[in-house]
């Protein structure tokens, strides 16, 4: 059984998320505050964090990059009346893996839990096909450490990088729509999270690109995606 923490200072969604993961199945256990969410998530081993952004003591953007320098393998999900591209980007940074604006549908927020918690380590350390080590031209990547290797050079990626990445390597040299990376990572597919898997995609270029603004490996295809080029750019 999954277990989830939930960190928000107000009490009314505490207690909504508390009382629908439970009944979801989820083992629940709740932070007040960013200084005791920081605590329980490095004491603790949670398959998932909600983490809200505007906490006493400690924001969520600083909460996330603490764990992330620590924990780099848990999933988390960002939950803020903060909705602007700027703060989506802001949480991205910080090392998150999703991010909804309240108010928010709780079923969606059930649906976006189950996506992410598939990437929790007590899940991905299961035996699965993603165990194996993937090569395809230059890209080498590494499921367990969530790392991939360019030219002999190791590199972390975030879980939601890593799921981008052996989503392309899955159709290398294919264009990958939109709609199809969104549903394979994130396991839906919303319109409204285009721009959040772009600045994924740019997360995710600033890694492995010598120059990201004019990508070798992760190519635009206009109008329908992206395309992973596995020996990069072949005019170089």
């Amino acid at each position: 059984m999954q277990k989830l923490l939930v960190a928000d200072d107000d009490n009314e969604i505490r207690e909504l998320l508390e009382f629908d993961l439970s009944h979801s199945g989820y083992v629940v256990d709740i932070a007040k505050d960013g200084e005791e969410a920081l605590n329980k998530a490095l004491k603790e081993n949670y398959d998932l964090i909600l983490l809200d952004v505007m906490m006493p003591k400690m924001n969520g953007f600083d909460v996330c990059k603490n764990i992330r320098s620590s924990k780099p393998d848990i999933p988390i999900l960002m939950l803020t009346a903060k909705g602007t591209i700027n703060d989506k980007t802001q949480g991205f940074d910080s090392g998150a893996d999703d991010y909804i604006v309240k108010p928010f549908d709780i079923q969606e927020v059930l649906l976006r839990v189950r996506a992410l918690v598939r990437r929790s380590p007590s899940v991905k350390n299961k035996p699965s096909v993603k165990q194996e080590i993937l090569r395809t031209g230059d890209i080498e990547i590494f499921p367990d450490s969530l790392e991939t290797e360019i030219k002999g050079k190791r590199i972390k990626l975030t879980p939601t990088e890593f799921e981008i990445l052996y989503c392309l390597m899955q159709h290398f040299n294919e264009a990958v729509t939109l709609a199809v990376l969104l549903n394979e990572v994130w396991g839906y597919n919303s319109d409204d999270d285009v721009r959040m898997l772009r600045v994924h995609m740019g997360g995710l270029r600033q890694k492995i690109e010598q120059n990201p603004k004019i990508p070798d490996y992760l190519q635009t295809v206009t109008n329908v995606g992206y395309k992973l080029t596995p020996f990069g750019n072949e005019t170089d």
